[in-house]
């Protein structure tokens, strides 16, 4: 889009635009989403920035009407493969919490220096704003909805100080943290011990859907589905915990138990990559609703996400375990490798029929394939994939060479070309994958083509992955792994 473009999409307030990019209106000194209900600035008034970041950067504060900072992330993020995308979705993660710039440069395979001037050249902004605005959104969002105390707040919004934390948000908000917890009602009491939030998304969402795709493949001890609410056990950097996801009106609520507060951002992320909620439903049904042969399916199906995963590196196992089998028979070799070798999730952690968390890959490569309760064949195939993702040969973290990675994954014995796209669709999040030899996706061509071979799929990209769900959609999944 040139600016011109972006200008009418302010004018026509369309929402498809949010988080995409935002508007900073020099005259007031705020920033808004293209859907602002607020009065449309002049065109000479105005100019458009790729990320929060980049407004607040140049000195602009987030509007109070439209709320920008809470909208949904981009999903350009999903779809680069190149260094700022990888880092985009690394900085997302926490990474330079966690490691500071040189850990999220070194991740990407840069130099601090490059990598800055990267980002600040497309984004407006390096590494360090970035990691900022993420920081201020996360302790808006506790500051709105929680009865968190303050210093917690900070802390677990990822600042280094108290000070930080004021200044941040004074500056990013115009208001303190005790002047914005005022301006709104936050509702006492609750559930003890969690933390209840709001995620956003682009309408339509088939979240519906979505949640029963989860609750189909959900494990016995470390996810559970039922009365339409998903719970699942979460693996963090600083700690453990588990989410609770269902659907609300016009938003996800989701009720998170950390043992460490610094994950909470993590967490969220992680709740929001599972449910593909900064997906754009529309952009993805202009392109695939523009085949005539898939159309109908797409009308059917307004908003189909494709679930990512909370672990990837769970995912990758649970990949191995459904090659050539049900649906069914997976959850049930997944579930009694969490019976043996699965870590008892802590008292305070333990809600519905979660107690475990799924074995990290160090403690599976740690084993010899006779201790896992799996067919030899299977059993070695696990431990060898944990090998190489526990030793780092295999990258299967948010900042990875998608590419690389799915060559390596394929180079495994027992690891074929299913079993890398799958991995690579929901444990990477890369929404252009089409698994044209899955049996449930061979059948929905079928129906929806009259042939189970697989057509030329270029003009479906970037959103193949999509149509590999349309396709098990529109069988019922009872074919899908």
């Amino acid at each position: 889009m040139d600016d011109d473009q972006r200008y009418r999409a302010v004018q026509s307030r369309d929402a498809r635009f949010d988080g995409v990019f935002y508007t900073a209106v020099r005259t007031t000194g705020i920033y808004c989403r293209p859907s602002c209900p607020a009065r449309t600035p002049l065109r000479d008034n105005v100019s458009f920035v790729p990320t929060a970041a980049a407004a607040q950067e140049a000195g602009f504060r987030a509007c109070k009407r439209c709320r920008p900072d809470l909208t949904p992330g981009s999903p350009e993020w999903d779809l680069r493969a190149d260094a700022v995308g990888r880092a985009m979705r690394l900085i997302r993660d926490g990474a330079v919490d966690r490691g500071g710039v040189g850990g999220l440069a070194s991740a990407v395979g840069y130099s601090e220096r490059q990598l800055g001037r990267l980002l600040t050249a497309e984004l407006g902004a390096g590494p360090l704003a970035l990691a900022r605005t993420e920081r201020a959104q996360t302790a808006r969002t506790l500051i709105e909805t929680t009865n968190m105390p303050m210093s917690d707040i900070a802390f677990a919004s990822g600042f280094a100080s108290v000070r930080q934390f004021n200044e941040t948000v004074r500056a990013v908000f115009g208001h303190s943290p005790t002047e914005m917890r005022g301006r709104v009602r936050v509702r006492p009491g609750g559930t003890a011990g969690a933390i209840t939030l709001r995620l956003s998304y682009r309408e339509p969402a088939d979240l519906a859907r979505t949640l029963a795709f989860l609750g189909e493949r959900a494990v016995p001890g470390i996810e559970e589905y039922a009365d339409g609410v998903y719970r699942r056990t979460l693996t963090l950097p600083h700690g453990r915990g588990t989410a609770e996801l269902w659907e609300g009106e016009n938003h996800v609520l989701c009720r998170l138990r950390l043992t460490d507060t610094r994950d909470l951002a993590s967490a969220v992320r992680r709740c929001r990559r599972l449910l593909d909620l900064d997906a754009d439903p529309r952009a993805v049904s202009d392109v695939l609703g523009a085949d005539p042969a898939l159309a109908p399916v797409v009308r059917a199906h307004p908003g189909i996400r494709a679930p990512g995963h909370s672990d990837p590196a769970e995912l990758a196992v649970r990949a191995v375990l459904g090659q050539q089998v049900s649906v069914r028979a997976a959850r049930t070799l997944a579930g009694r490798i969490v019976a043996d070798v699965g870590r008892p999730l802590e008292p305070g952690l333990r809600t519905g029929g979660l107690t475990h968390t799924f074995p990290e890959p160090k403690v599976l490569a740690a084993l010899s394939p006779e201790d896992l309760p799996l067919p030899s064949a299977r059993a070695g195939t696990v431990v060898r994939l944990a090998e190489a993702v526990a030793s780092g040969h295999v990258d299967l973290g948010p900042g990875c060479d998608r590419d690389e990675t799915e060559r390596r994954l394929v180079a495994l014995r027992g690891i074929g070309p299913w079993t890398a796209g799958y991995i690579r669709m929901r444990g990477l999040g890369d929404p252009d994958v089409f698994l044209a030899t899955d049996l449930g996706v061979r059948q929905g061509l079928r129906k929806t083509l009259a042939s189970e071979e697989a057509p030329a799929t270029g003009h479906w990209s970037p959103w193949r992955s999509y149509a590999t769900h349309l396709m098990w959609a529109c069988l019922g999944e009872r074919n899908e792994r």
